[in-house]
Formats: C-alpha cells, structure tokens, sequence
C-alpha cells in the first residue's frame, strides 16, 4: 500500500525530504537547551554565596539566544516544507485518481459506484493528507525527541532514566491494542460514506422529481437514517480512540510524580552529587519524553483513522481497466461495417444469465439501422459493445472489417460517435458543449451541425445565440433542446458510426422526421443506428431490427415486420390508434 501511495509525492520529494530533516535539527536544538540551562543552574553556589564570573553568564545566555533562534528558524522551515509537501501530496493523488478513473471501462466503475468514487476523491484523500502531513513532521519529531531526551535523562540523572524505558512496552501495548479494536469499525463508517453520498447525489439529481411527488420528507427520513449509520459507527470508533488521552495523562503524572519523589530522595541522600540543576532539568526531560509520546499517540489515532482511507484510494489505483489498447493497435477505421458474431454479454463473471445471447447481426456501411424492443430486452446493452464500452463476453464484434479488440479506443471512439440514453450537458456555453466533439471546429461547422440536428433554429431563439450559458446538467434547456445538441456535438465528430440511443425521444415526432431526412441527405455514408421507442421513429430504417430478452427476435424492413412479427405488430398497433377509435374506452365508461 506504502508504495502504491508514494508514487503520489513526486515533485515534492525534496520539501519531504526538507521537513524531518529540519524538524530533526529543531529537535537536537531543543535537547540541548535544558542542559545548558542545567550549566546555569549548577554554576550557582549556593552555600557559599557565590555567583559564577558574568563573562560566563553572557557565554550561557548568548548560546541560549542563538539556540532558542536557531530552534525557532528551523521548527518555521519544517512546517513550511511539510505544509507545501503535504498539500502538493494531496493535490498529486487526487490527479493520479481522476485520471485512473478516467481510463475505467464502465465495468469498473460499476464496480466501484459514482458516490464511491467522489468519496475517494474527496474525503479519503483528505484524510491520507492529513496523516501524511503528520508522518513527515509529528512522526519524525516525537521519537526523535523521545530518543534524544531519553539520552539526555541517562547523562544528567543516570538511573532515573530507566523510569521512563519502563513506561514504553506497556503504552506500546495499550496503543496497539486500541488500533486493533477501532480499524473494523472505520472501515464500516466509510462504506457508510458512500451510500450516505449517494443518497444527497440521487437526491440532488432528482429534485424536481421529489418535489413533483412532494416526496421532501420521505428523502429528508432516508438522508437521516443514513447520517445516523455514520454517526453511530463514527461515535464508536471516536469513543475507542479517546482512551489515548486519558491514558497518555496517566502515565504522564504517574511518571512525574515517580521522578520528583527519587530525584528528591537522590538529591538527600548523594550529599550534592546530584544535584537541584539536573533533578529539575530531568524532569523537563521526562516532560518532553512524554509530550513526545502524546504527540505519537495522536500521529497514531490520524493514521488509524486514515489507514481505511488509503486502503480505499489504494483499491482504485491499483484497479486495472477492464478494456485497454491492444498491441500495435490500428488507428483508423476504413468504414462503418459492423459485425456481431455469436456474441454473449454479461455484466459479471458471477451473473447467472446473460444480458445478451447468440447476437449474430451484420451492418452495410450507410446503411440505417433501426433497434426496437421493450424494456429490458438490453437494446443499449447491444451497441454499448460497438464503441467497446463494455467487452462481448463471447463471440467478436467487427468495425470497419477488424475487431474492435483490435483498434485504438481513442481512434474507434471516434470514429463512433454514441448520443446516449441520458444526455449530459456541461457547465459552458453552447459553442464549448458542441465542440466536445471537435476541439477545433469552426464556428460554420458548429452551425451545420446544428442544423442537422435541427437545434440552430431555437439557438438562435437565444439572445447570447451560441454564446448561451448552458447551466450543470443543461438545467436551463428543455429535454428536446437538449437532445439535439448533443446530436449535433456528436455528428461534429465525422462519425463512420453515428448510435442514438433513444436520442429523439423529448423531441416532437415531426423533429424526429426533419432530423431523419437530414441524415439521409447530409450524411449517407454515416451507419446510423437508431434505438427508439416509437415505431414512426424507425419505419424508414434499411433494417429494423426487434431485441427480446437480450436475443434478436427478428430483422426486416417496416413492412416485411408489419403485421408479420407479433412485438413489432402491437407497439406499432398501440402507437398509432385512430385518435377517434375509442369504442372500448366508450364503453367501458358507459357501463359504469
């Protein structure tokens, strides 16, 4: 885990290098000073009255000066280095995890959930932050300064020294004991994170939704039971690391109180050998002995609390894509030819049936393929293996006469270009949404597309026109509007495959027609697959093809499926009713 996670540190190697080095220096310096202060102490004679020359007492007082400065100067460098290192740390492995999760496939990040992911993001690297902060600053100072005024102890007051070597084994002991109890419980609170995430994402996402359905309530229950979840196990887990304070005071006074009463008992008894100076400097030895201690034991309680954390943000960087490049990968698709052979798809190894079965399906390049079935019968399932965002489990798919497998995911993608079911839109204005799909189009370009996609019109409407502020998520654009701009911002990618997966659904059925006709005019060569609901949105199609329970149930034009294919007979039935054939409606009113 350690060296998954240092990768991160990178051009901040030398600030963490920087920051223990000055805080070991601060830490010698500190060491130092209690026993110059001890010189001073012992250089006064007290029973004869005497005082040492004031040349010395300027010598003592002028290196303590210049020790208290030079202490100062390097604790200010160690906290400069750390604070810079530490934020730099973080800032590189939240990079390193948004790109990682950039290069996912949609099976990882299945796996892993939306919420889960932002988490990881968010308040695990938070976390890892802070510990990391505490490693290269606290964690070198406190045994450093344990060590060296353990040292010290030992010169100045010889056997007490083993006062304080006798206290380690047991603290040792209750601190391990402590991380051994609070570890599983961390590692529940942050699994309860993320579903307490996804409850304010579903939430936020779906507002209008709730409050359409006055459902506020009901959403304000659930986000509280899921923030009771946390704060239960959070409570518990705190409750366990509270017992490092008061068993850090313990030792703290009980060891005071055992170093005073024997310094007392050694000054008595040793005649002034030992002597009032050394007693009193020991004393602020054990003092910073186990000040130190209590430091650790907060560096300790961070890095429990954190070791969840990098064990979570350790998950996703160590997670692989399901879907990478191959090998001298080929970097252009001749054309828009597509081939299923005998493929099967299922979305885990451990699923019990597959989502789709037998797919055997073979597309001209122009031709216009229409995709109709009912819910579930995993229609997008079927060309989501065209684009490879998902792999075929069995059997191959071909583009342009090679697998998919075989091509560059940036080239294949495209020259694929896929409007899917939920249609995103980001925060810009239209011209910096459209050209997602080029970077370099012209403003010409951007206008034809959208003519196309028959949304210049309503642009224009606009009184910024192209210029207009598309608000997060298109919130400020209608459900048709925002269909057509993202056709439009596909169809600027030059797409040897264009996908819409029920695209035109928000928009009116004469829309649908304007943007049909300008795809058979403007872009014959294009392969154009169209999944729709409506029948009228695919009667013109070369081919239809019907889907039913992830197989294909059959393949023909509009009229060969007419009246001939039982699922495409009653969609097409139940669609298109004469408006004024209402006997049975009539009817049954009539007999209540």
């Amino acid at each position: 885990m350690v060296k998954v996670l240092i990768k991160s540190v990178r051009e901040y190697k030398t600030a963490s290098i920087l920051s223990p080095v000055f805080v070991a220096l601060e830490v010698v310096l500190e060491c130092l000073i209690p026993f110059v202060i001890a010189k001073l102490v012992n250089a006064i004679d007290v029973t004869a009255g005497t005082v040492i020359k004031m040349s010395e007492i300027w010598m003592y007082g002028g290196i303590l000066i210049g020790m208290s400065f030079a202490s100062l100067l390097f604790g200010a460098l160690a906290g400069a280095f750390c604070a810079k290192a530490s934020a730099g740390y973080a800032k590189n492995l939240r990079k390193d995890l948004y790109y990682k999760v950039q290069d996912f496939s949609f099976e990882n990040i299945d796996k892993f959930s939306t919420p889960s992911l932002v988490t990881r993001m968010t308040t695990d690297v938070t976390n890892v932050q802070f510990a990391y902060m505490m490693i290269i600053r606290v964690a070198v100072r406190s045994p450093l300064m344990m060590i060296f005024s353990l040292v010290m102890t030992f010169v100045m007051g010889g056997s007490l020294g083993w006062i304080f070597v006798a206290v380690i084994p047991p603290l040792a002991f209750l601190l391990f004991f402590i991380m051994k109890k609070a570890m599983p419980l961390f590692h529940r609170v942050f699994k309860k994170y993320d579903n307490l995430n996804e409850s304010i994402q579903e939430n936020v996402r779906g507002m209008r939704v709730v409050k359409s359905f006055v459902r506020e309530e009901y959403e304000k229950e659930k986000f509280d039971k899921a923030a009771t979840d946390v704060q239960m196990d959070f409570t518990k887990a705190e409750r366990i690391l509270a017992w490092n304070n008061p068993i850090m005071q313990f030792f703290f006074y009980g060891v005071l109180s055992t170093v005073l009463f024997l310094g007392s008992y050694f000054i008595l008894k040793s005649n002034g050998v030992t002597s009032v100076g050394e007693v009193s400097q020991l004393i602020v030895y054990g003092m910073q002995i186990l000040m130190s201690l209590m430091m650790f034991s907060m560096v300790f309680a961070m890095i429990v609390m954190s070791l969840e954390s990098a064990r979570r943000i350790c998950e996703v960087l160590g997670e692989e894509s399901t879907i990478k490049n191959p090998e001298n990968a080929i970097t252009e698709v001749q054309n828009g030819d597509i081939d299923f052979d005998s493929v099967c798809f299922k979305y885990s190894a451990a699923a019990e049936r597959y989502a789709l079965a037998d797919v055997d399906l073979h597309i001209k390049s122009g031709e216009t393929i229409g995709i109709i079935g009912g819910t579930g019968s995993s229609k997008t399932t079927l060309v989501n293996l065209i684009s490879r965002l998902y792999d075929a489990t069995d059997g191959s798919v071909s583009v342009g006469g090679h697998a998919v497998k075989e091509y560059d995911l940036t080239a294949l993608r495209n020259s694929v270009s896929v409007v899917l079911q939920k249609n995103e839109l980001f925060s810009g204005t239209i011209k910096e949404n459209l050209r997602w799909g080029d970077p370099n189009a012209t403003d010409e370009q951007l206008i034809e597309a959208c003519k196309l996609a028959q949304a210049d019109e309503f642009i224009q409407g606009f009184p910024n026109g192209y210029d207009t502020f598309i608000e997060q998520g298109g919130a400020n654009v209608s459900g048709g509007q925002k269909q057509r701009l993202c056709i439009a911002r596909a169809l600027l990618k030059k797409p040897k495959v264009l996908i819409l997966d029920d695209s035109t659904s928000a928009v009116d059925t004469h829309t649908d027609a304007l943007i049909r006709k300008a795809f058979r005019e403007y872009i014959p060569e294009t392969t154009k697959i169209i999944i729709a609901q409506r029948t009228s949105s695919v009667e013109d199609a070369d081919r239809i093809v019907i889907m039913d329970g992830g197989r294909i149930n059959a393949i023909g034009t509009h009229k060969e499926l007419l009246g001939k294919n039982r699922i495409y007979t009653e969609v097409y039935t139940t669609q298109n009713k004469a408006s004024n054939d209402s006997t049975i409606i009539d009817g049954g009113e009539g007999n209540e």
